[in-house]
């Protein structure tokens, strides 16, 4: 007999409804976090994915215990420790196996991985980091890519990727910041959108990190608190995620680190329930970031004891510990009412997974598993070679024909490191596996020149050479093993391992150098910017990285890159984010410049482009209505390129002091030489909706102005606006993209 969980004709609501009335209690908290098989602190898994936590993880002991009550999550069968491909399928199903089998209703568990450069696996493709992504301007590419991920991963038994992160930079010393998509929201928010639809079309549950506030921390440190007013908040930080979840359709949330106001994130009722689940709607499952139920007790000191923190958690709107069983602990009773709330929302969401089909089987192993097949590859060469941003070419070296004399200068320029994020396998968990090869090629830039330029003469004395290519940047790694990545924050944006000194005898040699940055986040280089003949950067760009950057020296690439965060000229005054309102930018009272020396947005080409006169359908419209931009912009050099065409609004008078300019649209306009095409972007009035000083977030009457730019700093045209009607407050049905269309 089919019992009404097992019926595949009914609603998943009601399905795991029904089954949640048959469940004990202890077979409920089981389902409320998972088992980290490996992590073992002698070494192994754990300690080495996550150093300094390991006293936390889940021990071989604790599947033997819950398996008879049955699991809610496995985590990182494939990201923990290094495993072939087909055997890691095979470990899986099995392990499946074993688990229906131990707990009465036969349910298997929610396998999950990290997957923000890419499914975080031995021999799986190595993406470009996020902050590469938001360099694109290209969503359509990002889709395409976040889409070849999740199917990597949906065939190897994976359910669930924890991925994108949609934290919006606020200072480029945090740590992270190469985990993230940039410093404007519209951007991080339209990028992470275009993941969540990608990996969500493959049939795996997206999660979105880390909610909320995690990037605004008090001096860029990992795990600070945030001083964020409601505003930020509301204006900055949340869009992005109300997006991924409005219209990305990502089933999943985990909370942040930090605490606002003293309130940590995962015992943030208001953040989690009466934001999340009561005006969002959302009804998908919110995942502790890993320790971070263990952290209230732990760092946050604000529970008594692990079962004090997992009622905190719970009760806030947390309805699963990862990565393992601590606090939501079986033998530990939890409230009644909110143990059933979280196991609904759990099993509902096992259903759409069809993980309570009666017939269900988990993947096959045995046969060939190919995480790095070439279309994978492809998919990443072209995000990275998108993402390459020419900053400077004032005296036209670039690009480098094919004979001269190169000198290369600078230890990552030859080191893989460079090329990849912390997040990758390699740098995640290959490192503490040096006898292993690294799993998928990753040629240093050193290497991929020699092949862009098989004619050119590559010379050890720099005053010999015609050009001098100075590489600099960062090692990524994780909780101070490298310069970038989680943990490790930076005091100032000073080049790290006493790069300066290399770039200043760069400078001394007499010849022309091209600066090229491989690096997490952005680094001050006003001190030799004046003097460089060209300037490339690139953000941790995957796999395919080297031979990208070398294509875009060569110009077998034309550089199509745009800015998501600014470049700062000194590394102490760190640079206002480009949303800073009028007194956060140069000027008086203050003797510092925080002007940053390559605004967001800013990125040059090897063609130029001339962009006409707009022309707007409707300059004077409601407050409830939208208006049509048409733009020409035709390629007049004689190589081929690509421009990216940028809306910003400008706000002259607000009741609150707002950004001198916000990105609200964007579009990439690819053009053979002479060739013209016509961009059409839909302005609504709802993007320019802010939060007012009672809270509320309105649109109001007035005269406002969109500049359309090749960068935040640099606008070609300026388009002035009338709204009117009257104030009109907007909530979370509100329109929140510019559409976009290059015809």
């Amino acid at each position: 007999m089919v019992e009404p969980w097992q019926d595949t004709t009914l609603p998943a609501h009601a399905r795991a409804a029904d089954l949640l009335a048959r469940m004990t209690t202890e077979e409920k908290t089981a389902q409320l976090s998972g088992v980290w098989i490996g992590a073992e602190p002698d070494g192994s898994g754990a300690s080495d994915v996550a150093p300094g936590q390991h006293t936390y993880a889940a021990r071989s002991a604790a599947f033997d215990a819950l398996l008879p009550l049955g699991l809610g999550h496995l985590t990182r069968p494939f990201g923990t420790v290094p495993v072939e491909p087909a055997e890691g399928v095979a470990r899986l199903a099995e392990l499946q196996r074993t688990i229906r089998a131990g707990n009465r209703f036969a349910l298997p568990a929610i396998a999950h991985e990290e997957c923000l450069t890419g499914f975080t696996a031995w021999q799986a493709t190595v993406f470009p980091t996020p902050l590469a992504w938001g360099a694109t301007y290209d969503p359509a590419l990002i889709t395409e890519m976040a889409q070849a991920i999740g199917t990597s991963m949906r065939v190897v038994g994976v359910h669930q990727g924890l991925a994108p992160v949609l934290d919006v930079v606020r200072d480029p010393r945090w740590g992270r910041t190469e985990e993230a998509i940039g410093e404007d929201p519209y951007l991080v928010g339209t990028i992470g959108t275009a993941y969540v639809r990608g990996l969500e079309s493959a049939g795996i549950v997206a999660t979105l990190k880390h909610f909320a506030g995690y990037s605004a921390s008090r001096a860029a440190r990992n795990h600070a608190p945030a001083s964020l007013g409601s505003r930020e908040l509301a204006d900055v930080i949340l869009p992005p995620f109300e997006m991924a979840l409005r219209d990305g359709g990502a089933r999943s949330v985990m909370p942040a680190y930090n605490d606002i106001d003293g309130l940590p994130a995962h015992a943030h009722t208001q953040l989690l329930t009466q934001l999340l689940r009561r005006q969002w709607q959302f009804t998908g499952t919110v995942v502790s970031d890993y320790y971070g139920v263990s952290l209230l007790e732990e760092a946050h000191r604000i529970a008594d004891g692990q079962g004090d923190a997992a009622r905190l958690a719970l009760a806030a709107g947390v309805d699963v510990e990862l990565p393992a069983a601590r606090c939501f602990n079986p033998a530990d009773p939890l409230p009644e009412d909110l143990l059933d709330r979280a196991v609904l929302r759990v099993l509902t969401q096992k259903c759409e997974l069809g993980l309570l089909d009666p017939d269900r089987e988990p993947v096959a192993g045995g046969g060939t598993v190919d995480l790095n097949p070439p279309h994978m590859r492809e998919l990443a060469r072209k995000v990275a070679e998108e993402s390459v941003v020419l900053l400077a070419n004032d005296s036209a070296v670039l690009p480098l024909s094919d004979g001269p004399r190169i000198a290369v200068v600078g230890a990552l320029a030859d080191e893989q490191a460079a090329m990849l994020g912390c997040y990758t396998f390699p740098r995640h968990v290959g490192v503490h596996h040096p006898e292993l090869a690294t799993g998928v090629e990753v040629p240093t830039l050193d290497e991929a020149l020699r092949v862009e330029f098989p004619h050119a003469v590559f010379v050890d004395d720099p005053t010999t050479a015609d050009v001098c290519l100075a590489v600099v940047g960062d090692r990524s790694g994780l909780f101070g093993r490298g310069s970038s990545g989680e943990g490790c924050d930076a005091e100032d944006l000073q080049l790290p391992y006493g790069q300066g000194e290399v770039m200043d005898e760069a400078m001394a040699f007499g010849v022309p150098v091209v600066i090229v940055v491989l690096s997490g986040r952005p680094y001050a280089l006003g001190r030799w910017a004046d003097r460089a003949a060209a300037v490339v950067q690139a953000f941790f760009p995957g796999q395919e990285g080297g031979g990208a950057v070398a294509g875009v020296l060569s110009g077998r690439v034309d550089p199509s890159g745009r800015l998501p965060i600014g470049v700062p000229r000194s590394p102490g005054g760190q640079p206002a984010p480009y949303l800073a309102p009028p007194l956060g930018r140069h000027g008086f009272p203050s003797a510092v410049d925080p002007t940053p020396l390559y605004p967001f947005g800013h990125g040059l080409s090897y063609t130029t482009f001339n962009w006409g006169q707009p022309v707007c359908e409707a300059p004077e419209f409601t407050t409830d209505g939208e208006t049509t931009l048409r733009l020409t912009v035709r390629n007049t050099g004689d190589r081929p390129g690509t421009e990216v065409v940028q809306l910003y609004l400008h706000d002259p008078v607000g009741t609150v002091a707002r950004p001198e300019v916000r990105l609200v649209g964007y579009a990439r306009v690819p053009l053979e030489p002479g060739a013209a095409a016509e961009v059409h972007a839909t302005f609504p009035a709802d993007l320019a909706a802010y939060t007012g000083a009672d809270g509320r977030r309105v649109v109001e009457p007035g005269a406002l102005e969109l500049r359309v730019a090749a960068s935040s700093a640099r606008t070609h045209h300026t388009v002035p606006l009338t709204l009117t009607g009257p104030v009109r407050e907007v909530g979370h049905e509100r329109r929140m993209w510019c559409e976009t269309r290059v015809k």
